[in-house]
């Protein structure tokens, strides 16, 4: 008689530090999330209108063990049954990414356990994976947060072929700043799609960038000097402004940009699977014209909840957990890379 051998789960301990979360998580064989916790600066970092790098990495050394604690509490998990250690190393803040990465490498070499350095972005994508079990590669995904705004094939966990990026401004960065010119403060993603639903988004006629010799390639700061000059128009004209109106009218401009390339991409290379990530990508507005314009193309739309679109570590321990399997092991002279690019190891 033949024994049945029990394939042995595999857990990845994740760590996530890169911008103003500090972040600790345990998921089990790359879908399941057992624990994910996040420790949010967001109410620090809005007196001063955005995020202040010395202070988010000084917050960070602060919390760090008390979330991967917590962490492996929630989870119900020993360090000691940890199969690996994952962690941010890059794109992000070089202090708070040093943050994370140190921790993981300490917790790596005291445990004995396996380092996995993960890329953010690549991160981001692999959130889609955790809520839709039955996702798997190849598809189109748009990654639009406050750094980063990316159209990219995943042609199969871990590998990558960037289609489209952003020539200036990220998506998210020109919410904030538009956000600060009209006085809602920051976060600004959140305050503009919220303000924007009492508003006429056909009120005001922003420009729709395209960029020459790309048609996947994005560029928002032509679209945030626009706003900018329409507001100074009206100030010395002394009309006055409807913030609702801007507001509404701006992300109106941002999301027709967004989808147009997106879903030309995704027809153009013949796929029937398309999805989003990243913080933006919790927009409500954005949501529902991909819902719809994916249901008109009859192409399948994938998305993360809110809370696993914008910065946490479950989404580094499912990264983590396909370059595991992809054999990937990061020595202890891992370093934090600030700039790093999609699909660099």
């Amino acid at each position: 008689m033949m024994e049945m051998t029990k394939k042995k789960d595999i857990l990845i301990l994740a760590i996530e530090s890169s911008c103003d979360e500090t972040a600790a998580a345990v998921v089990k064989n790359g879908r399941d999330v057992l624990s994910n916790i996040i420790s949010s600066q967001i109410e620090l970092h809005t007196l001063y209108g955005g995020v202040v790098p010395e202070i988010a990495s000084r917050k960070h050394i602060e919390k760090i063990n008390q979330v991967i604690e917590e962490a492996l509490r929630e989870a119900n998990v020993t360090l000691e049954e940890v199969t690996a250690i994952a962690v941010t190393y890059g794109p992000g803040l070089v202090g708070a990414l040093l943050v994370g990465v140190s921790a993981a490498k300490a917790l790596s070499f005291a445990a004995g356990k396996p380092l996995i350095g993960v890329h953010h972005i690549e991160g981001h994508i692999s959130a889609n994976y955790i809520e839709n079990k039955t996702l798997e590669p190849p598809f189109v995904c748009l990654v639009v947060s406050g750094g980063h705004t990316h159209l990219v094939v995943v042609k199969d966990y871990g590998t990558y072929e960037i289609l489209g990026f952003t020539r200036d401004d990220a998506a998210g960065e020109a919410f904030d700043k538009v956000a600060r010119a009209i006085g809602l403060g920051y976060p600004g993603g959140p305050k503009i799609d919220k303000l924007s639903r009492e508003g006429n988004p056909d009120a005001i006629k922003f420009p729709r960038a395209k960029v020459d010799g790309s048609c996947y390639d994005f560029s928002f700061s032509g679209l945030k000097s626009a706003v900018l000059n329409y507001l100074n128009s009206c100030e010395m004209k002394g009309i006055e402004i409807n913030k609702a109106d801007v507001a509404a009218s701006f992300q109106k401009a941002v999301v027709d940009v967004l989808v147009e390339h997106s879903l030309n991409a995704v027809e153009e290379y013949g796929f029937d699977k398309f999805a989003i990530a990243g913080g933006v990508a919790s927009n409500a507005t954005l949501r529902a014209a991909f819902e719809t314009e994916c249901g008109k193309r009859r192409i399948a739309f994938y998305h993360p909840s809110p809370i696993l679109c914008t910065d946490n570590a479950a989404m580094i321990g499912v990264a983590g957990y396909y370059e595991y399997l992809r054999g990937t092991r990061s020595g202890y002279d891992l370093n934090a890379v600030p700039n790093l690019k999609l699909g660099e190891r």
